[in-house]
């Protein structure tokens, strides 16, 4: 795994020139990245959302689309539509941004429902269908998407399909002191995402995440997975816990996150520390449905469930 740990670190320095004093975050991402899952990034305007975002697709060297999401988006304008041409007399396919390897879905919550609907088939089966075709997403396929939990006038909250089907949610937060002068040097002449270059080309991604698969879980830590997972569904403080869906995420991460810190087996404390971005968001807590209790919720499962040894 010491190959996949040399990758994760020179793609995390490469963003880091970009995205300043988030390394955690940084480090999270690239764990979806190498298991294919896609990335919900909820936090207020104007941290570098859509910019960690660029950074991480320039890293790669894959084609990027940006989607800013409005009430007047229509499912057409993101996968696309038939268009009749008048030489052939037949029907071409105008494929829209999401046939992209890596979707920047903006402010994903200004989109009505049925616009949001239209990514829950290439999210899930990494294809779209458009007037009875089908057609496969390029790959490596990801979609980042975010949101601005303080405003609500003119936003449609995500429904639970949905937000399910994204690997793990995280938030940037604010930068230190330290961290916000360090932005504003570095943007003195120019901003710093138009010096950085691909240093991992799609085809090593592509090998990184086959061989992320080969992680090792012993049997206790897989136990410690389910038995997380099981104990949301019994606490009485939440009207809906995590799905097989959510267990199934957690032992992909934890797959990852131990790859890029150089093991080839996931230890319990990997399963413990990505059990908040990757669960939370899955919940809903009865009363005051907010990510916020969520999360409080699940710390307190996290100090009753047994860790093994």
């Amino acid at each position: 795994m010491e190959e996949i740990k040399v990758i994760s670190d020179r793609l995390q320095t490469n963003i880091e020139k970009v995205i300043i004093g988030k390394s955690l975050i940084v480090q999270l991402i690239l764990a979806a990245v190498f298991c294919e899952g896609h990335v919900l990034i909820d936090d207020v305007p104007g941290v570098g959302k859509t910019m960690l975002a660029r950074a991480i697709s320039k890293s790669l060297g894959l084609t990027f689309h940006r989607i800013q999401f409005t009430p007047d988006l229509l499912p057409s304008d993101i996968l696309g539509v038939n268009v009749y041409n008048q030489k052939t007399g037949d029907f071409e396919f105008k494929p829209g941004p999401i046939l992209s390897q890596v979707v920047l879905a903006d402010e994903i919550n200004r989109g009505t429902p049925k616009t949001q609907s239209s990514l829950l088939e290439c999210m899930e089966e990494k294809q779209i269908s458009v007037d009875g075709m089908t057609r496969k997403t390029p790959r490596p396929f990801l979609v980042i998407a975010t949101q601005n939990p303080i405003e609500h006038y003119g936003t449609f909250p995500l429904p639970e399909a949905q937000v399910d089907r994204f690997l793990l949610r995280v938030h940037l937060g604010y930068p230190s002191q330290e961290e916000e002068k360090q932005v504003l040097r570095d943007q003195i002449l120019q901003h710093p995402i138009e010096e950085i270059n691909s240093v991992v080309s799609a085809e090593e991604l592509l090998l990184t995440q086959k061989k992320v698969r080969e992680t090792h879980l012993e049997e206790s830590v897989e136990n410690y997975i389910v038995q997380l997972v099981e104990a949301t569904r019994a606490d009485e403080r939440l009207f809906l816990g995590a799905s097989p869906r959510g267990s199934l995420a957690l032992f992909k991460v934890s797959q990852a996150w131990a790859a890029i810190h150089g093991r080839d087996y996931v230890i319990p404390d990997d399963v413990k520390q990505l059990a908040l971005p990757v669960l939370a968001h899955r919940l809903i807590p009865r009363g005051v449905r907010t990510w916020e209790a969520s999360e409080e919720i699940l710390k307190s499962i996290l100090l009753k469930v047994p860790v093994p040894v």
